[in-house]
């Protein structure tokens, strides 16, 4: 007996999209009881960066030159063959090395090296992803009942999604980040005021602050902490200011850096230029917190089109058409 054929809707196979979406919905409910069930300190990993940052300090002041370069620089094997390789292949550039650094420090990651490898992803991930996707198409005949515009742009927008996809990924960090540290950086000069009115020292109201706020801010306490180690081991405290703002792209703290850096060249006074840029912070942020609440009945229409309404219609007149339908065809 044959088996029956599946129903297909606008050229896909209904059988195989159920499938494909219970098993998409299988895998987000097994990610969400791990996440819920493994819940890590956020303040753990970010503690053991700050120590290994001030033992490289602490090494870049008291160890000889060769022990401090042995000590700063870590290094393994999979970044020594990479830089090898982008060494070799003439590709890799200083600028190019440096900006990729300040863009992982912008994102949290520490390491250095790092930079190497997603300079060398940029190289591999196009030759490999968009290679593979266009030995596909145009090698083994893939997407066959496409045109040929169709096809070539499928590879043109794999080879450039494959380029940009490091890229993608920094950026994405970054702005999560950055958004995350905005939300805490009122609450954080507020706690500076009062650490400066109580008399308390420029490093030591930081570390106040990161320990007060390391739970609800850990990014935020994270890169006070960082910069309290710096202004305790620097030898400019302005360079430990200035590193702050490289770290976090935010033009807010930016503003905080100047007004520490003033201070600091000046003497003016801390606690009622901070008080004034944290009303300035507060209010920003809730001017924030209004534009999206301006924005929900816009962005709302469309899930009320989509699946609100049309399933409204079906219980309200659904019941009238089926006995409509009753009746004329009785």
């Amino acid at each position: 007996m044959p088996e029956a054929a599946h129903p297909i809707f606008m050229g896909v196979d209904v059988f195989y999209v159920a499938t494909l979406c219970a098993a998409v919905c299988l895998c987000a409910m097994l990610l969400t009881l791990y996440a819920a069930t493994t819940v890590r300190d956020p303040m753990a990993k970010r503690v053991k960066q700050l120590s290994e940052r001030r033992e490289q300090l602490k090494a870049g002041i008291v160890a000889p030159v060769i022990k401090r370069r042995a000590k700063l620089v870590s290094r393994n094997e999979s970044t020594d063959r990479m830089r090898s390789i982008l060494s070799s292949l003439k590709v890799l550039q200083d600028t190019q090395l440096k900006d990729t650094q300040i863009k992982l420090a912008q994102a949290g990651i520490r390491s250095k090296d790092t930079a190497y490898t997603i300079i060398f992803l940029r190289m591999v991930l196009p030759i490999v992803i968009g290679g593979g996707v266009a030995l596909w198409i145009f090698g083994l005949d893939g997407l066959a009942d496409w045109v040929q515009w169709k096809r070539a742009g499928v590879a043109g927008v794999a080879l450039y999604f494959s380029y940009k996809a490091p890229d993608m990924w920094i950026d994405n960090l970054i702005s999560k980040r950055a958004s995350a540290i905005r939300k805490g950086l009122p609450d954080a000069l507020d706690l500076l005021v009062i650490c400066a009115e109580a008399g308390l020292t420029v490093d030591t109201s930081f570390n106040r602050v990161a320990k007060e706020l390391g739970r609800g801010y850990p990014e935020l306490c994270d890169e006070f902490a960082l910069t309290a180690i710096e202004l305790s081991f620097l030898a400019e405290r302005r360079q430990a200011f200035e590193n702050l703002a490289k770290r976090v792209k935010l033009e807010a703290l930016k503003g905080v850096v100047t007004t520490m850096i003033q201070t600091e060249k000046y003497g003016t006074p801390l606690a009622s230029a901070l008080r004034v840029l944290s009303a300035e912070f507060r209010h920003d942020r809730m001017m924030r917190a209004e534009e999206k609440a301006a924005r929900l009945p816009a962005l709302m229409s469309i899930p009320l089109i989509l699946f609100i309404l049309p399933t409204l219609f079906i219980v309200v007149i659904g019941p009238a058409s089926c006995s409509i339908a009753k009746q004329f065809g009785g």
